[in-house]
């Protein structure tokens, strides 16, 4: 039921986004992280998953106001986040790490000169962002797709921050993020392994 009502509120987030209606993705947007923890703790998992969740929704939350002070601060909170995933996720295996590594150098080669002075901070959220899709890989293939779909939705915002953006960018945005979180929780849920 939870998690029907997750689906039902991203749907109408990303229609909100496509339509450019802004007082209706202020009701929807902030309940996503919400609803993926209460499935959590009715599903018994009290970690760092759920509290990586909390901050997703501080973030969420942030950058909704527009600005570059609100970004950097939503990219804090994400940054946070990013790093109780890669605490949950843990060890973070070399065979992941490395071609993740490899996309994270390239991407900041190719967007460092486009970003200004977002080009250290997204520097230091992306490593984390690909640390913690990495990290993901280890655990299932379900948190494996999330952690990629987290990591596709953020690069293409930090595209759009470098003046770069594809058609329909925040319904893609939207989308992959929804995507991330839905299949990083039910696939923690799912897990065999203990909460970290």
């Amino acid at each position: 039921m939870i998690l029907r009502l997750f689906l039902a509120v991203a749907a109408v987030e990303i229609i909100a986004v496509a339509a450019d209606w802004t007082a209706v993705q202020w009701m929807t947007k902030p309940l996503l992280g919400p609803l993926l923890i209460l499935h959590m703790l009715t599903r018994g998992r009290r970690d760092l998953v759920t509290v990586a969740l909390g901050f997703a929704t501080a973030g969420d939350i942030a950058l909704l106001v527009p600005g570059q002070v609100a970004f950097l601060i939503g990219m804090g909170f994400f940054l946070v986040a990013q790093i109780c995933f890669i605490l949950a996720f843990r060890p973070l295996l070399a065979k992941y790490a490395a071609p993740y590594g490899l996309l994270w150098m390239l991407a900041n080669l190719l967007l460092w000169s486009r970003l200004g002075a977002l080009a250290v901070p997204v520097l230091i959220y992306s490593l984390a962002l690909t640390m913690m899709a990495a990290a993901a890989a280890g655990v299932s293939r379900r948190v494996a797709a999330g952690g990629l779909l987290f990591l596709v939705s953020d690069l293409l915002i930090g595209l759009g921050a470098a003046g770069l953006r594809p058609p329909a960018h925040g319904v893609l945005v939207m989308t992959t993020y929804a995507a991330a979180l839905y299949l990083i929780t039910t696939g923690w849920v799912r897990s065999k392994g203990r909460p970290a």
